[in-house]
């Protein structure tokens, strides 16, 4: 079973910049994608991002494209998530998944990290 675990958020302020890490270990072949969610108290956990494990290919939730930017290192064994420009809203806990394929990870992972607290100020 894969395992994940997130890093890297923080308390930081609007307009700030804020790069989360994802270590990935265990993976096996039922894993070729990666995703990146977040959950803000009281609402639906939410899709931001995806990356292919191997090919790179990318999948961004309307509501980040152009801020928020997926990648993961050459080893394949760490994931980021870089973010622009934070807002207040971008508060919530940050989360990395792992599933079978892009558009299925992007939906309903089979696995989680435990999540990465990041707060934005005004």
């Amino acid at each position: 079973q894969v395992q994940l675990v997130e890093s890297g958020g923080g308390l930081v302020q609007a307009g700030d910049s804020l790069k989360l890490s994802c270590a990935t270990s265990g993976r096996t072949f039922s894993e070729n994608a990666l995703a990146w969610f977040r959950q803000a108290p009281g609402k639906e956990r939410e899709f931001l991002a995806a990356i292919s494990w191997s090919i790179q290919l990318t999948r961004y939730a309307d509501s980040v494209k152009g801020r928020f930017t997926v990648s993961r290192d050459n080893s394949g064994n760490l994931f980021y998530l870089q973010m622009r420009n934070l807002k207040p809203e971008d508060t919530a806990v940050y989360y990395c998944a792992a599933g079978g394929t892009l558009d299925v990870t992007a939906k309903r992972p089979n696995f989680w990290g435990q999540g990465t607290q990041v707060t934005v100020s005004s």
